[in-house]
């Protein structure tokens, strides 16, 4: 049996998850065609990801010119399955932030991935985030092209449930996954009661690189580490001030900011204002391998972000036994146990962030490592790449029965 993957921008450097679940999927015995809106080859630095970029296919690489010809011809050749899509495309985009231009585009995009998926035989799409991508999705279907159903990991798709029309998408889908019972719990409440059955639960999971790691002791040096794209949502600003303070308390510890993105030039700003260039490092994009050795070479991962859905980088400094600071978001609980396996504070909270620090460092290392341990029993549990993709997998065969 075959399926597609869509998503809206992939491979890309902070969707490794979305590979390991693909390649759990295609374990299972389904073939899986990846497709993608467009294309991030230049930010790639994983040789992982440059694989899998050989193999997706871009819809926007067909150009203007080839969306409009494939929405001629979709519309002349089945015209009554092309004004359904059309009605719904025109009122999904009349109460979006995006307006109804955008989702004529987005009906292109349906038109042109509906010819790849009977050329390709795909039985099935799913799409990664509740939002454009699951609209192109949703917008096959309703061409007469397969049954659609996706992965929701928010922030972003509760932040805007309404704009991304979520409860009709949730309605037509032939079963929605959430990456955490929090994110369950939000889906549930757009949607009625006798469509819960069809919402379930798939943890984003971690890969034998990180699951079969010989335990390795935890430095002596002080040091943090903290994984993740800089934007607003992961708290780094947050996060320099924290820092800022342990300083000026005569706090000795290094800290490495692995990532990159908008805010690296306010992040980098604050750091030279308050003379931490000698104590903080921003490393840019990094490979999987590279993340890894970032990760061995610091004690504690430290990820106070303020809106999430359940982040990969903190089951994968837990899987290699780094016990983390995080905050009481979304899922985070869920994997965190404070005092278990690491420290939760309340998000956006500058004293709690900093207490909780300050215990990491005052915390010897034979305890840190227990801490590490324990968390990394958590991650094999729970957020094995292998085994949460067989459940996915599971789930792609009952529907293609």
């Amino acid at each position: 049996m075959t399926i597609a993957y869509l998503v809206n921008q992939y491979p890309k450097v902070s969707h490794s998850f979305i590979r390991r679940e693909i390649e759990a999927v295609a374990a299972s015995g389904l073939t899986v065609h990846r497709y993608a809106i467009r294309s991030l080859a230049t930010e790639l630095v994983d040789e992982a990801d440059l694989r899998e970029l050989v193999q997706t296919q871009f819809v926007l690489d067909v150009g203007p010119l080839g969306l409009l010809l494939t929405w001629l011809w979709i519309g002349l050749t089945r015209p009554w399955r092309f004004g359904v899509a059309l009605r719904l495309a025109l009122a999904i985009g009349h109460c979006s932030e995006r307006g109804r231009l955008i989702h004529l585009i987005y009906l292109a995009e349906a038109c042109v991935l509906l010819q790849w998926c009977r050329r390709d035989g795909v039985a099935h799409i799913h799409a990664h985030f509740g939002t454009n991508s699951t609209t192109v999705a949703m917008l096959v279907q309703e061409l007469g092209g397969p049954s659609y159903s996706f992965t929701v990991h928010g922030p972003e798709e509760f932040d805007k449930v309404q704009a991304i029309a979520l409860p009709q998408k949730i309605e037509r889908a032939a079963f929605v996954v959430a990456v955490s019972d929090f994110g369950r719990s939000q889906l549930c409440r757009w949607c009625s009661h006798d469509l819960w059955d069809k919402i379930q639960v798939v943890r984003c999971g971690v890969d034998e690189l990180f699951l079969q790691q010989a335990p390795l002791p935890l430095p002596l040096a002080p040091s943090f580490v903290c994984v993740g794209r800089l934007c607003e949502q992961k708290g780094h600003l947050l996060l320099i001030e924290a820092a800022a303070k342990l300083a000026s308390q005569g706090r000795h510890f290094r800290l490495v900011l692995v990532g990159d993105g908008p805010l690296r030039a306010p992040i980098e700003a604050m750091i030279e204002r308050y003379g931490l260039a000698e104590q903080i490092t921003i490393t840019g994009w990094a490979s999987g391998d590279e993340v890894l050795r970032h990760l061995l070479e610091a004690q504690v991962m430290v990820l106070p972000s303020f809106a999430e859905g359940l982040p990969v980088s903190l089951m994968e400094a837990l899987a290699l036994g780094r016990p983390v600071i995080s905050t009481y978001v979304a899922g985070i609980p869920e994997l965190v146990e404070p005092d278990i396996c690491g420290w939760l504070a309340p998000a956006g909270a500058l004293e709690p962030l900093v207490a909780a620090m300050k215990s990491a460092l005052a915390t010897p290392v034979a305890e840190l490592e227990e801490m590490g341990r324990r968390g990394a029993e958590r991650v094999a549990q729970r957020h094995s790449s292998a085994t949460e993709g067989a459940k996915l997998a599971a789930l792609f065969h009952r529907e293609l029965k």
